[in-house]
């Protein structure tokens, strides 16, 4: 995921930070972060990241546990 993130802030040419800042804006605000044109992108940049999470997958994550 953060490969995929890192690529989108590369196309946009801002900070990681930036971002991440913009993105949760505009949820707040509960609009749209992505223009279509954007979203395409994110869809090659997973493809070519292998990664296949979805937002339904957020709420199945869990942190590894620190079993010692």
């Amino acid at each position: 995921m953060l490969k995929v993130m890192k690529g989108v802030a590369e196309l946009h040419d801002i900070s990681l930070g930036d971002l991440i800042e913009g993105v949760m804006l505009h949820v707040f605000e509960g609009k749209a972060p992505f223009s279509p044109e954007t979203l395409e992108r994110i869809a090659q940049l997973k493809t070519v990241y292998g990664l296949d999470l979805t937002a339904m997958d957020s709420h199945r994550l869990q942190e590894a546990s620190d079993e010692r």
